[in-house]
């Protein structure tokens, strides 16, 4: 009766200690920081956006550009170096490892809100000390063994701290998720950038290879009239310099070339051998290429950039509502239930037997809480450096968001403009067409020489081949709109106004 009147007393008293301690916790002094950053409103992108200067669209607004954007290239071979570079290309494989990981990251931290279950087994030899406080057992020999099928540990999550962590973790996966698009947008850019370039360069070298039997052409007829003596030796020196222009010209053209063969071959994985048979396809024409009468506005869930920084603010946000959760108590519980037993060395044979009977069964249960008083500023300097990460997160989501509205009007005046200027280019080659036309017209007759015709001829060429320069700028500018605008990346995640400072939830009324 005696030791269940101690055992009574013992409990409450416990239970009162818990109870101030949990008391003097709703009343934790959790140090107010700064005022947290704040989220850019998107700016207005109507007037930029709108009036693309076509009449009629190709797709709706919300579908464009579409997922695999490229293919509205019509080119085989860029297909084809796309198909490869998904499989192949080394960023996008190190982008798919982080994304793995931080989703296992999730299972880690998910883990914390359920209870840790494992079985124990033991085995011990050992001798009392001669100066054992128990006389009876000084110097003896033992061995002891244990087995507990069954261990329980579990921490409760009264303040919120686990689900804070997990909802962290899955920020954070989410974040690498939308990098890993943007590291595809990216690549796929990349790749129908140096290939436009690479496809203008081939048809640029066929019509240097023109020019250059053109002018040799001029040198060959300046070098029967210098031996004629129709005329002075200036025109062959001329057309001699002339020539080797184009000859450098032309030999450069080769060094471009090649080197975007080499990096288309790096982009898709693989070795420079792979590409030296590129730029055979059909030639792309700027005129296939269309944009929508409207384009869409809600650049947030089209740019994958801005979807991760998003997502690395919310993951931010939860790491504050971490870091304040430690200055309140942890509350855990465990318990076991299993047999163990010990006996002298003389007895060891029956060990087994006794370990196994009925008489050897245990079990416990044991609350805990942890209440943290002073650890010398830890608490406070981490709750600091989480608010200024989450600051830092904000302030990096809205430079995205500029940046992203900065690309998206470069790109789109620069698509105008490149029209613009191509086509007054072909009006240009146009009345440089006529002009041969007459100057065909006058050889015919007997008017001019041969060499007036081929002046003119060379005067054709050295348009078209500036002429493939502006297509190719015409189409990289339809590229780069397209990157801009997300590359038909969609996500349904919305701006919302995070309040990582908010009172932590808790069971309690205070």
């Amino acid at each position: 009766m005696i030791r269940q009147i101690t055992l009574n007393r013992l409990l409450l008293f416990g239970f009162y200690v818990v109870f101030m301690l949990l008391l003097m916790s709703g009343c934790a002094w959790i140090p107010s920081g700064d005022k947290p950053a704040e989220f850019l409103e998107p700016p207005s992108m109507e007037h930029t956006l709108s009036h693309t200067g076509q009449n009629g669209s190709y797709a709706p607004a919300r579908h464009w550009p579409s997922e695999r954007w490229w293919r509205e290239f019509g080119s085989s071979e860029l297909n084809g170096l796309m198909d490869v570079a998904l499989k192949e290309n080394i960023g996008l494989k190190v982008a798919a490892a982080r994304l793995r990981q931080a989703q296992a990251m999730v299972r880690v931290e998910g883990a914390r809100l359920l209870p840790f279950l494992d079985a124990q087994a033991g085995l011990e030899t050992g001798r009392f000390s001669e100066n054992s406080f128990n006389v009876a057992l000084r110097g003896e020999n033992f061995v002891s063994a244990f087995i507990t099928p069954l261990s329980l540990r579990y921490q409760f999550d009264f303040w919120g701290k686990n689900r804070a962590a997990l909802e962290a973790a899955l920020g954070e996966a989410a974040a690498e998720k939308a990098e890993q698009a943007e590291v595809l947008l990216q690549l796929t850019g990349a790749i129908a950038r140096s290939y436009i370039h690479g496809m203008a360069l081939r048809q640029q070298l066929d019509l240097a290879h023109d020019m250059a039997k053109l002018r040799r052409d001029l040198l060959s007829m300046d070098e029967t009239r210098l031996r004629l003596g129709l005329d002075s030796a200036d025109p062959v020196k001329q057309a001699t310099i002339e020539l080797e222009q184009i000859n450098k010209r032309e030999a450069g053209i080769r060094d471009q070339l090649d080197i975007q063969r080499n990096l288309l071959a790096r982009l898709i994985g693989k070795g420079p051998d792979a590409t030296q048979n590129l730029f055979a396809d059909t030639v792309i024409s700027p005129e296939r290429m269309r944009l929508p009468t409207q384009l869409p506005l809600e650049l947030l869930s089209h740019r994958p950039d801005l979807a991760s920084a998003l997502h690395r603010a919310e993951a931010a946000a939860q790491r504050v509502k971490v870091a304040k959760a430690g200055f309140l108590p942890t509350i855990d519980l465990t318990a076991f239930a299993g047999v163990n037993a010990l006996r002298m060395t003389k007895g060891a044979s029956s060990l087994a037997n006794l370990l196994l009977s009925g008489s050897s069964f245990s079990y416990g249960i044991a609350p805990g809480l942890r209440l943290p008083w002073f650890e010398g500023g830890r608490l406070r300097g981490e709750l600091s450096a989480q608010r200024a990460e989450y600051d830092g997160a904000v302030e990096l989501y809205n430079e995205t968001l500029l940046r992203a509205v900065q690309e998206v009007a470069d790109s789109l005046s620069r698509w105008r403009e490149t029209r613009a200027i191509l086509e007054a280019h072909g009006r240009l080659l146009s009345a440089q067409h006529e002009n041969l036309s007459l100057a065909q017209v006058r050889f015919r007759s007997g008017l001019d020489d041969r060499r007036a015709m081929l002046a003119r001829r060379y005067a054709v060429l050295d348009q078209e081949y500036a002429l493939k320069n502006l297509e190719s700028d015409q189409l990289i500018a339809m590229v780069d709109l397209m990157e801009a605008l997300g590359g038909g990346y969609v996500n349904d995640l919305k701006t919302t106004q995070l309040k990582p400072e908010q009172k932590q939830s808790s069971w309690l009324p205070w």
